[in-house]
């Protein structure tokens, strides 16, 4: 495994990024979308990282390539899943996961058990997503410059470190992810975290 300390993640995220060919192939397609406020993020940044901090040259499996935007104006429910329609025709080997970060509060409770708050802006929604190693984001601007999206910073995402963001998500739904996601399985240099359970749970 490569060393963990960086002196400037940002810059080392946005080389990763650049030399990744099929993330900027699926920035491209997001960008061609024309949406408000979006970025790709979770999951798929924090792949490409560790992947490269433990050397592997094939990169990992993903479950679905996090697509979030953020767009009050328009809280169908539909037009998530027509968006994602767009991109599988565009990428059609990529596992396109897209949503509204605006509209969330709509479906959280049902989905995990308690209500949340609306959120406010596409900053807001990834500073409440489950870890914060994978609450980051990067976006592909017109001029091809990169933003990226990292309220909490890059620290954990960089030390292969996961810790739960208590934002939003509960005790119990970071063991379920833990036990879901089997991070120190797939990269034994992750360091994990773990927080027993409420009492009586």
């Amino acid at each position: 495994m490569h060393p963990i300390y960086d002196p400037d993640p940002q810059a080392r995220l946005l080389a990763l990024v650049r030399d990744s060919a099929w993330m900027m192939d699926a920035l491209r397609a997001v960008r061609s979308l024309d949406l408000p406020n979006w970025c790709i993020g979770a999951g798929a940044l924090r792949n490409l990282v560790w992947d490269a901090l433990h050397g592997k040259s094939t990169p990992s499996a993903l479950a679905d390539i996090d697509v979030a935007y953020f767009d009050a104006g328009c809280l169908a429910p539909e037009r998530d899943g027509e968006l994602q329609s767009r991109l599988c025709a565009m990428r059609p080997g990529l596992p396109w996961e897209v949503t509204n970060q605006a509209g969330v509060h709509l479906w959280f409770e049902a989905c995990f058990g308690h209500a949340v708050a609306p959120l406010r802006s596409l900053e807001d929604a990834v500073a409440s997503w489950p870890e914060y190693a994978t609450a980051v984001g990067v976006r592909l601007e017109p001029d091809d410059s990169l933003t990226v999206i990292a309220p909490h910073g890059l620290h954990d995402l960089f030390a292969c470190v996961v810790r739960r963001n208590p934002l939003r998500v509960s005790v119990e739904t970071y063991r379920q992810r833990l036990a879901q996601k089997r991070y120190a399985e797939r990269w034994p240099g992750v360091r994990v975290l773990d927080e027993p359970a409420r009492a009586g749970a």
